[in-house]
């Protein structure tokens, strides 16, 4: 027996990192979970490997209905939708004066468009069902989780895009609590630290992505992650289990009266990574 037993449950980035940590988390709860990532291959194998039930749309959730059709294959496989985890994105990192408009913009477009666009799509699967439940004096709860970062809740240098992008999602995440509240739809926001994924390994040549057909760098330099342990009381990056974990939280029943908030999930650090 899960918490989470029946539930339906959306992670958009979810065949890497911390989509998939938290994809298999909600899973081993009881979730039934569409998995969505860039590469098709890559999200069949992972949904292949989670041993719950799920189902998979592979995609760009920029492009065009995107948005409208994740959530369409929700519905399609399970007939309803219970938790919302908008997670997928990456970085561009440059100083402002050397920003383009269109790495600015795509950061923006990819973590608060997105999450806006899906949320939209979800709403009367979220909406409609309370309705109904309100006027039998019955509460369900379900859930919209909102990645955030610390470079949105406190700036970090050489992110100019990702952290405008990632504070805006906390604004969103803060009116549809205000909104939704009261169709019992929980909204909050994780606001993560140093977590050892993909966006936060090595630069180096092997750790890049393809977006548009354009070749994307990720990673940190080698001399900020060798920070971490002086920057974190904690003294290491966090698993990507680890930030699953703040995530399913905010899923589960026990969040239920949490609401409109954004929860720091930092190791103990107050500041971002450079200061």
């Amino acid at each position: 027996m899960g918490v989470l037993d029946g539930k339906v449950a959306i992670v958009t980035g979810s065949a890497r990192g911390i989509g998939r940590a938290t994809a298999e988390l909600l899973s081993s709860q009881g979730a039934s979970v569409l998995i969505n990532d860039l590469d098709g291959d890559v999200a069949q194998r992972t949904a292949s490997e989670i041993a719950g039930e799920t189902t998979v749309f592979a995609g760009d959730l920029t492009k065009g209905d995107a948005p409208d059709r994740l959530v369409q294959a929700a519905i399609d496989a399970w007939g309803r939708i219970d938790i919302v985890v908008n997670n997928a994105g990456y970085t561009l990192d440059a100083p402002v004066h050397k920003m383009s408009d269109d790495w600015w913009q795509r950061m923006l477009d990819i973590h608060v468009t997105v999450p806006f666009r899906v949320v939209r799509a979800a709403a009367p699967h979220l909406r409609e069902p309370a309705k109904a439940e309100r006027e039998q004096g019955v509460e369900v709860f379900r859930k919209i989780v909102n990645v955030s970062s610390t470079s949105g809740t406190m700036g970090n240098a050489g992110q100019a895009n990702y952290s405008a992008a990632k504070s805006a999602v906390v604004g969103l995440t803060k009116t549809l609590a205000k909104e939704w509240g009261q169709f019992k739809v929980n909204s909050n926001a994780v606001a993560f630290g140093f977590i050892d994924t993909r966006l936060t390994q090595s630069k180096d040549a092997a750790n890049t992505m393809v977006i548009d057909g354009e070749e994307v760098q990720l990673g940190i330099p080698d001399q900020l992650r060798g920070m971490s342990q002086m920057l974190i009381p904690l003294g290491r990056a966090a698993k990507p289990e680890e930030a699953a974990g703040a995530i399913f939280f905010l899923c589960s029943p026990w969040s239920n009266y949490v609401h409109g908030q954004t929860l720091h999930v930092t190791g103990g650090l107050f500041g971002g990574m450079t200061g």
